[in-house]
């Protein structure tokens, strides 16, 4: 009788307790079969793939070597949490990843006791963990802070600001260095592993301790001198000398996918009396799956895919997207203009400016995860006479707020800023909206706001953008495809201020004044309404600041009902129209105007569409802010006419 097949290691392991309870020895399959699962749920799903296979043995061991939940584990970004999520208790529900109502794509802390910080900006593990392990040792109880963070993250200047202050840590601080580019390490094997393993180990350390302790009583020269042999020879075998200058007992680098060089080494450091640690890891984005191993990017976000072949499950074909329209137009700029040059943060393809970069390799700047420097560059050379394009999704502009306030806006600097993502953004939820950037930047004093409305003016706003040497300007477009509107051969140089009538209704009961893409579900509503017998009229005002005042005051002087409608959070473009008719006077004769904007409230991943349902923002929700207005009107008009 053949034997039965074993229950995969997998189907035992609910959360890390259940995981500790293993031998070491099974550690090997387990880690195969959580690869496996990975693939398959995002394969079902689409996601982050490549930086989470590459992480799938750190994830195993570390769940395995520390005591978690009650050791922090904090995962910088958290696009790599995949694995993590699988063996703490979410396996279950693993397909319903940045689905509406399922798991979301990052770590949440409402979702799991085993996220204790949310995630998805990177470079702050390292200060959330140094803000857990602190408030420990405070208190007096148990639990260590662990941060992952990967070479990419560490290019951001907060990673080294927290880093210079853990040293109050102590032990209670475990940094560890996901480096999957090979940036920083070289080729890692037998000897970096056992060298790894003796300077962890408690005898080494104990060693280290005892020697740093009769040093001091020597004379100060020699004391330096015993202090800096010291780490000139493990720098010399392993690197890592930055690291130590800023307080760190450094380990490694050992390789990350070899779980018998992993598992000690943890192990050493989680007992160690002596801290902050950082361990070196190198690791492979994609490991374990040969599509995402030969991929550029490592499959790092991808569309659902066959796990088979590896092939991705494309879109059909549809209009243009708009970072690749901003991309190519500003080619075209920059051909006529050798003062352009272009600026992102780690996000060449994502801000469509890779075609830039292969065009005028000169004059492009990757600054890596560092917006704040990234604005303050771009600031530099505006004020040196260049035509700099800053583009930057607009939840990571959030980051450089203050470069923009004080070293953009109040020197009344020409940079022109290309705010990706504005608006929500479907699958990556709250943290990666672009729900703000009208309200923070039409506040300022100098700054030009425009939102484009389709992909013909997204052409027009970059074209006008490049001729703007006035001061700071800024365009806003959202995630995704445009609306098939076409492009025009010749860009047309906007007046500053000024929208469009893009629908003139016959009589004067309803007016919509919308900014950005919500234009085209203002026109269906026109059609409802005007179906219903109430004569609509649609603008596009393009610019937030300064705004129409001219054609706003027409519309609210000659119409029932004026509704502004915008892909941002209260106090962005309705508020400001608000503003100018209360200065002038305007809502006193009964006008009824309403605005509509994205909700007080994070909202949760789902598709744009069921979003921007719920946010109260389609032509449904027009309709029905109209109507409800003129119920209200001492004329019942609506009434009347239905």
């Amino acid at each position: 009788m053949a034997d039965l097949p074993a229950t995969p290691l997998l189907d035992t392991v609910s959360t890390p307790d259940d995981l500790r309870k293993l031998k070491p020895e099974q550690l090997r399959q387990l880690a195969d079969e959580l690869r496996t699962e990975t693939i398959s749920a995002v394969g079902t799903t689409g996601g982050h793939l490549g930086s989470g296979l590459g992480v799938v043995e750190l994830t195993t061991a570390i769940h395995y070597v520390f005591d978690t939940p009650r050791d922090r584990l904090v995962w910088d970004v958290g696009h790599q949490c995949y694995p993590h999520k699988i063996l703490t208790g979410r396996r279950d529900r693993i397909r319903t990843l940045r689905q509406g109502g399922g798991l979301s794509g990052f770590t949440k802390r409402s979702e799991s006791e085993y996220d204790p910080f949310g995630a998805a900006h990177s470079s702050t593990s390292i200060s959330a963990a140094l803000g857990f392990a602190v408030a420990n040792k405070i208190a007096g109880t148990p639990g260590k802070g662990i941060a992952v963070i990967g070479d990419g993250a560490m290019s951001a200047g907060m990673a080294y600001e927290a880093m210079n202050n853990a040293e109050q840590a102590g032990n209670r601080l475990v940094v560890i260095l996901n480096d999957n580019d090979m940036s920083i390490a070289p080729p890692v094997g037998g000897l970096s592993a056992y060298l790894s393993r003796m300077v962890s180990s408690r005898e080494f350390l104990g060693m280290r301790e005892l020697a740093k302790k009769l040093a001091r009583r020597l004379p100060r020269p020699f004391h330096n001198a015993a202090r800096k042999t010291d780490e000139f020879a493990r720098g010399m075998t392993m690197g890592g000398t930055l690291f130590e200058e800023l307080g760190f007992y450094y380990v490694g680098p050992i390789d990350g996918h070899n779980l018998d060089h992993l598992i000690p080494v943890l192990e050493n450091v989680r007992d160690a009396e002596e801290g902050p640690i950082l361990v070196h890891v190198v690791t492979k984005k994609g490991k374990g799956y040969a599509p995402a191993e030969a991929a550029a990017d490592k499959y790092h976000g991808v569309q659902k895919f066959d796990v088979i072949s590896g092939v991705q499950t494309k879109a059909p074909p549809g209009p243009p997207q708009y970072q690749n329209v901003f991309g190519a137009q500003l080619v075209a700029e920059a051909a006529k203009d050798d003062r352009i040059c272009a600026i992102t943060a780690a996000m060449p393809s994502g801000t469509g400016l890779d075609a830039f970069a292969k065009a005028y390799p000169d004059r492009f700047f990757d600054v890596g995860i560092a917006e704040q420097h990234g604005v303050t560059f771009a600031a530099g050379l505006a004020a040196q006479g260049m035509r700099p394009f800053c583009a930057i999704y607009s939840t990571f502009l959030q980051r450089a707020y203050d470069q923009v306030v004080h070293d953009v806006a109040i020197q009344n600097l020409p940079v022109r800023f290309a705010i990706d993502r504005a608006g929500l953004v479907g699958a990556d939820g709250a943290t990666h909206a672009g729900s703000f950037d009208v309200t923070y930047l039409a506040t300022l004093p100098n700054f030009v706001v425009m939102a484009a409305a389709d992909e013909a003016e997204l052409v027009h706003m970059t074209h006008t953008a490049a001729q703007h040497d006035s001061g700071p300007i800024a365009v806003r477009y959202p995630r995704g495809n445009g609306t098939g509107v076409g492009l025009p051969e010749v860009p047309e140089l906007l007046e500053i201020g000024k929208g469009r009538i893009v629908r003139e209704g016959k009589g004067k009961t309803v007016a919509i004044l919308s900014l950005g893409t919500r234009l085209e579900e203002a026109l269906k509503a026109a059609d409802v309404l005007e179906a219903k017998g109430l004569s609509t009229t649609v603008a596009d005002l393009r610019f937030a600041k300064p705004l129409d005042v001219d054609l706003i005051r027409k519309l609210l002087t000659t119409h029932e009902v004026a509704v502004t409608i915008e892909e941002n959070s209260v106090g962005g473009f309705g508020a400001h129209v608000l503003t100018m008719a209360s200065d002038e006077g305007l809502i006193d004769g009964g006008l009824k105007l309403r605005t509509l904007r994205l909700p007080d409230v994070y909202q949760d991943q789902d598709k744009p569409e069921v979003q921007y349902a719920e946010a109260g923002l389609d032509a449904t929700a027009l309709v029905d802010t109209v109507l409800k207005a003129l119920r209200h009107n001492s004329g019942g008009v609506a009434e009347a006419r239905a």
